[in-house]
Parts: structure tokens; sequence; C-alpha cells
């Protein structure tokens, strides 16, 4: 949104998003009122409708901003192109990527349900697509003998939700490295899509 003549040049945007994605996360997106997010920022609260028309926009450009940046990080990965490997690729990637952004995780999968139809549909959309990238691999894996799943759909849901599941219990300097998590991760996700292997 276009800044208004008058506004004052230390009301950024980005700040108004970061105080708001820790109050989300903090409080719960109902519990948060534009006066509080103002607060936080250290302005008024009418200062924030220079940048954005509302609470629920405020949470879905979060929303958008954290689905969009993943998507263009997963497609500037440098894969390998069969899908063990790129299955591999991905498992790690996922992990990695979420556990440097916890708060814009959390509020990706806490919060999706205040938005508005039209908004809900955007950021769905953008999740399916992240959602057919892994799809994609698993299919691929599946024509060349590689992987045995019932249900290519049902398991890439599974696998993400398996592998999102790792910010609500690791901690940095816990017992597990980060390196570890994703060896261990792959391996349950490797066994899990693995084509059983000829008897005899």
């Amino acid at each position: 949104m276009a800044r208004k003549t008058g506004s004052h040049s230390e009301i950024t945007g980005p700040r108004i998003r970061a105080a708001a994605l820790t109050l989300f996360v903090k409080h719960g997106f109902a519990a948060v009122s534009m006066r509080q997010i103002a607060a936080e920022v250290g302005v008024q609260a009418g200062a924030l409708y220079l940048y954005t028309p509302d609470k629920e926009t405020l949470l879905f450009d979060l929303l958008r901003a954290h689905m969009e940046e993943l998507l263009a990080a997963w497609e500037a990965e440098p894969k390998p192109p069969a899908p063990a490997a790129r299955l591999e690729w991905f498992v790690r990637f996922h992990i990695r990527h979420s556990l440097q952004r916890p708060e814009a995780v959390f509020l990706s999968y806490m919060e999706l349900r205040n938005l508005s139809p039209g908004n809900f549909a955007a950021i769905e959309g953008l999740r399916k697509r992240y959602e057919t990238a892994l799809e994609d691999i698993l299919r691929a894996g599946q024509a060349g003998g590689d992987f045995a799943v019932p249900d290519t759909k049902l398991a890439t849901l599974a696998i993400i939700a398996m592998l999102t599941g790792v910010n609500t219990w690791y901690r940095e300097g816990g017992r597990l490295s980060r390196d570890r998590v994703e060896a261990i991760y792959w391996d349950m996700v490797r066994k899990a899509v693995a084509a059983e292997p000829p008897l005899g």
C-alpha cells in the first residue's frame, strides 16, 4: 500500500508486520487489537491505517508473505534429478526453512481459519502449489518403481504435517542438532515411501 502524505517516516510496513506477527503468535489473532499493535510499534493506532485497512489484511499479508517466500526458496534450490535424492532434498529443505521461521510457521497453521473466504482461498492456492511440488516427486518415484504409496496426495499431506511438526518440539541447543533431526526425519520418510524389495 502506498504511503499517504504526512505519514511519519519512522512508521514502516515491516515494523508493523513484525509487531503483528509477534503479538498474533503470543496472544492469538482474535485477542490482539490494532491498538496493541500500534503500542508495540510505538505509534498511535490511527497511524496503522496508513499501511493496512484492517487487522485481517495484516494477517493475510503475513501468511501470504510466508508462503511466497517458502515457494521462492524451494524453487531456487538446486534440486537433484533422481526422485529419491529430490525427496531427501525436500525433507531437509522443509525442516531447515521451518526451523528458521518458527513464528511464521506457527501463524500459518494456527490462524488460517481467521481469514475471509477469498483470502483463505488465496493462501490455500499457495499451499497447494507447495504440496504439488512434493506430490510431483512422489509421483515420479512411484512411476520409476522407487516409491510405493497407496495415495500420493495423502502421503504428501502426511509428510508435510510430520516435517512441520518439528517446530512444536525442537529447541536450539537441545539433545539433537538440526543436522541430526534432518537425518532422522529423512530416514523415516524414506522408509515410509520405499517400495518393498523383491522376494527371493
